[in-house]
């Protein structure tokens, strides 16, 4: 799907869709203004300004403290994801939330890190989470840890896609490009995981720091190339598909 027929769904009508969830629960939501200033603005902006826009807009309508815009706007997320499908599809309408948190949540870590946990069962979080990566280094990878160990399988996944060094869409995560040893902990939590959706996170994972941390990789993968296991051997497979070992 090309970044133009991605941003038409970005545009006045989910504007118009946001605005109705946030009225019922909150019905002091200034939707005339949040819709009028999205209107005049969007048609300029492609797929990421256009999300970007959105939560900005949303920060301004509502006028409220962080923690009140916050459980408002998880209030609407609704059901969460049973599946490894359907994120954008059927929930495309949560990304100005997740960037929301990105923009404003970064001094206010308990409510952020647990409203990104809630955005992910139902669409993702490996955007939003990774500004939190960068300021809290240590206090992020003892919440990935235990994400690692979820009953969700969308959570599981993040604890694994937000820490990619080589996300696609965003900016390079360095912060354990030269010694990954706390993110490969976190991915041998992972590596028998039973849910594709997580497997191939932790693969591509691997295939990320065989491009950026060779050796380091190299010497994680051969060590899982000897198991049993057919979904660490799956992951071995897959992440070494372009690159071999």
């Amino acid at each position: 799907m090309s970044d133009y027929s991605l941003a038409q769904y970005f545009g006045v009508n989910l504007a118009e869709l946001l605005s109705g969830k946030i009225k019922a629960v909150y019905p002091k939501f200034d939707e005339q203004k949040y819709i009028k200033n999205i209107s005049s603005k969007v048609d300029e902006l492609a797929y990421s300004g256009r999300i970007e826009l959105h939560a900005r807009e949303l920060n301004s309508a509502l006028n409220l403290y962080y923690k009140g815009q916050i459980e408002i706007l998880t209030s609407i997320l609704g059901e969460e994801n049973p599946s490894e499908t359907g994120m954008f599809k059927n929930y495309y309408w949560v990304l100005p939330i997740g960037k929301f948190v990105e923009i404003y949540g970064v001094n206010d870590f308990e409510t952020s890190i647990n409203a990104i946990s809630e955005i992910t069962k139902r669409n993702t979080g490996e955007y939003a989470i990774r500004v939190f990566i960068r300021k809290y280094p240590n206090e992020m990878l003892e919440v990935m840890q235990n994400w690692a160990k979820s009953s969700n399988f969308h959570i599981r996944r993040l604890a694994s896609e937000g820490l990619r060094p080589k996300l696609p869409w965003a900016s390079k995560l360095e912060n354990f490009i030269d010694d990954p040893k706390p993110v490969f902990e976190i991915l041998e939590l992972l590596k028998e995981d039973n849910v594709k959706f997580v497997q191939r996170s932790v693969a591509n994972h691997m295939n990320d720091y065989l491009k950026l941390n060779f050796d380091a990789a190299k010497e994680l993968l051969s060590k899982w190339a000897k198991s049993k296991n057919q979904n660490t051997q799956w992951i071995v497979k897959h992440a070494t598909r372009k690159i071999k070992i």
